[in-house]
């Protein structure tokens, strides 16, 4: 079967580039249509003609304050020494606020600033008042807010709540806008199922990508029109895509873009139509393709889900707009410095998912994972920081701008937690936002060792860490009296946790310990260097004294403790190192190796704020400890203990 080859990668501008001319040269047509609607059903529609005002608004002349309504004549000889009379009815009416201002007044006097000659009784027969008052005073005239004929809306406007209000004051019920632009989602892939289906077999995907680019085609101003997923047949595909034009305004084709044997994407736009570029490099998503078929343009998106959305939002997004003739949104932008130091591809411009959090007063970004398959760091992304090509990469603190993703977040409520896994971080962070909705907890799991570095270089809030020390018996502290020694910090117990052998459901290979280690027939999966698990690992295998050459899998990583349980659930290893609640999770067995100490270290700055108090309360709840205490292995009794309080030296 052949392959696709990407014949010429272009720049993420050239594409952009290649798109302007195809319209230009009225190659890709965009059919302008409007339709009347109710105004109360137009919110975020977009004017496709002027609105003009059919009545003022006020039409009558109204009170604006309680009070009487004068004629402001009758008030000219008022003063604090000698003031006026007014009898009620003859020279004066009490009014509310918003009443017609009756016949023959033209002012307002405010309630509180007459008085009544007699006690007693709300209305007075008789007033007097002291000073003079002038034609208009606290009257809301005929149009003050809008005059029939206004111009309310202009063509080309997106329309707001308070937009609506205006126009339905205005007398305008029905109005003329832009009809959505029809978007053809195409989804192709035999492996493909409905996110409703339970049981995968493995090689079969649920088809996401056809709900999120629906939702964002609604969010910017479109109507998603989503196909039934088409087979990996290639004239499946040309007739999918032929029966589409003419009723579509634009054309979606979701995976199939690549470079693997069934990926006909590029061929069927070929032979339908015209290739205006396939392969730009941007990563992730450089399979992207676009096309134009009949003067409906085509847009190839990858499958991988990271990949598929950059380029919706660069390809996609812009297409819709131009549809709707109105300008694409300005990217709202923040400075702030790397966390880590990141090596990228040279020729391709990276789009980097960060997570933003401040320390001190200095913003960080905090790289998320890079895959293109991992739809999950888009989730936790605050912003994305774009790497231009033949950079290299980024250096440790280097200044960058990041789009921001959500500008409604205040990044100084967010704390940042690097060091060692556990489930409960996710208890924690769930119990934290729920009581304080304003406050966020990210925590990256670097390795106990990785989360003191941290500290030391000032870009986390707090470090979890279960590092064992060979020569004293210790947990964590002589580290902490290595790494971070004169600090002000506090070292507070989470939880002592039960860490062992992760196995199959069963024991099928009858492993016993870390004796099995040497077995021909195991297959083991290790913890990342750094990590408290890989420290108590390689202690364990130097007391058994097993040499880690003759382990299979030694060199296989994972960053938690779920990772490999994981592995061992769907049978990539036999066994790993780990804690019982990871077991528990994939319903595996497990063989307990040691009891061992799970702590905060958190600095004395940090300690004392707002935010880290609230997080500290949390843990100290009944409610905390008992969501841990159900997902076994954990002992809390000396959960939120303070084991250290101040300088480490």
């Amino acid at each position: 079967m052949d392959r696709n080859i990407y014949l010429s990668k272009i720049t993420l501008k050239e594409a952009k580039q290649k798109i302007e001319e195809a319209i230009l040269e009225k190659k890709i047509i965009f059919k302008q249509e409007s339709e009347l609607i109710p105004v109360k059903e137009a919110l975020d529609r977009i004017t496709a003609e002027p609105a003009y005002a059919r009545r003022s608004s006020l039409h009558y002349a109204a009170v604006a304050m309680d009070g009487i309504a004068v004629r402001s004549q009758d008030t000219s000889n008022a003063t604090e020494s000698s003031p006026v009379v007014l009898t009620h009815q003859k020279d004066f009416q009490y009014v509310n606020t918003g009443n017609p201002l009756p016949d023959g007044f033209d002012a307002v006097i405010k309630i509180e600033e007459v008085a009544p000659l007699e006690e007693g009784g709300k209305e007075q027969e008789q007033l007097q008042i002291y000073k003079s008052v002038f034609p208009g005073l606290n009257v809301r005239q005929v149009g003050e807010d809008i005059i029939t004929s206004q111009l309310i809306l202009s063509t080309n406007h997106k329309i707001r709540p308070m937009d609506i209000g205006a126009l339905l004051a205005a007398g305008i019920t029905e109005i003329v806008v832009r009809k959505k632009p029809r978007v053809a989602i195409i989804p192709t892939g035999e492996e493909l199922r409905d996110p409703t289906e339970e049981e995968l077999k493995p090689g079969e995907i649920v088809d996401f990508n056809s709900q999120m680019i629906s939702n964002y085609i609604k969010q910017w101003g479109g109507q998603p029109v989503v196909y039934g997923v088409v087979r990996d047949l290639e004239e499946e595909l040309k007739g999918t895509v032929i029966s589409a034009v003419g009723k579509e305004d634009i054309i979606l084709i979701i995976a199939g873009t690549s470079a693997g044997s069934k990926d006909f994407t590029a061929r069927a736009l070929r032979e339908s139509g015209e290739v205006l570029f396939h392969g730009i490099t941007i990563m992730p998503g450089k399979p992207t393709i676009a096309g134009v078929v009949y003067n409906t343009p085509v847009i190839g998106l990858p499958g991988y889900p990271v990949s598929f959305l950059i380029a919706a939002w660069e390809f996609v997004l812009p297409l819709l707009l131009r549809f709707l003739e109105i300008p694409l949104p300005l990217n709202k932008q923040a400075d702030a410095l790397i966390s880590r130091t990141i090596v990228s591809k040279v020729e391709n411009e990276e789009f980097l998912r960060v997570k933003l959090a401040k320390m001190e007063e200095q913003l960080l970004a905090y790289p998320l994972s890079r895959g293109a398959g991992v739809i999950s760091s888009l989730v936790e992304a605050d912003g994305i920081v774009r790497i231009p090509a033949f950079s290299e990469g980024l250096t440790f603190k280097e200044e960058v701008t990041v789009d921001l993703l959500d500008d409604n977040i205040d990044y100084g409520n967010t704390i940042i937690n690097i060091g060692s896994h556990d489930l409960l971080l996710d208890v924690l962070r769930n119990e934290l936002q729920t009581a304080h909705p304003e406050l966020r907890f990210a925590s990256f799991h670097t390795g106990s060792m990785g989360g003191l570095m941290a500290l030391k270089q000032g870009i986390a809030h707090m470090a979890t860490s279960h590092l064992f020390d060979v020569e004293s018996g210790e947990y964590n502290f002589p580290y902490i009296r290595r790494i971070l020694d004169g600090y002000d910090l506090l070292v507070i117990n989470m939880v002592y946790r039960q860490q062992g052998l992760i196995v199959a459901k069963g024991n099928p290979k009858n492993i016993k310990g870390i004796g099995d280690l040497l077995r021909g027939d195991i297959v083991y999966i290790n913890r990342q260097k750094g990590s408290g698990t890989r420290v108590l690992l390689d202690y364990l295998l130097t007391e058994h004294k097993i040499d880690t050459e003759h382990i299979r899998g030694y060199q296989q990583e994972e960053f938690s403790h779920l990772m490999v349980a994981s592995a061992v659930a769907n049978q990539r290893a036999d066994l790993g190192l780990g804690i019982y609640s990871a077991a528990e999770a994939f319903k595996l067995d497990f063989i307990p190796i040691i009891k061992e100490r799970y702590d905060a270290i958190i600095p004395q700055r940090y300690y004392s704020s707002d935010r880290m108090q609230k997080l500290l309360a949390i843990i100290k709840t009944e409610h905390f400890k008992e969501q841990v205490a159900q997902l076994g292995g954990y002992d809390l009794n000396h959960c939120g203990k303070i084991l250290i309080d101040g300088k480490t030296n």
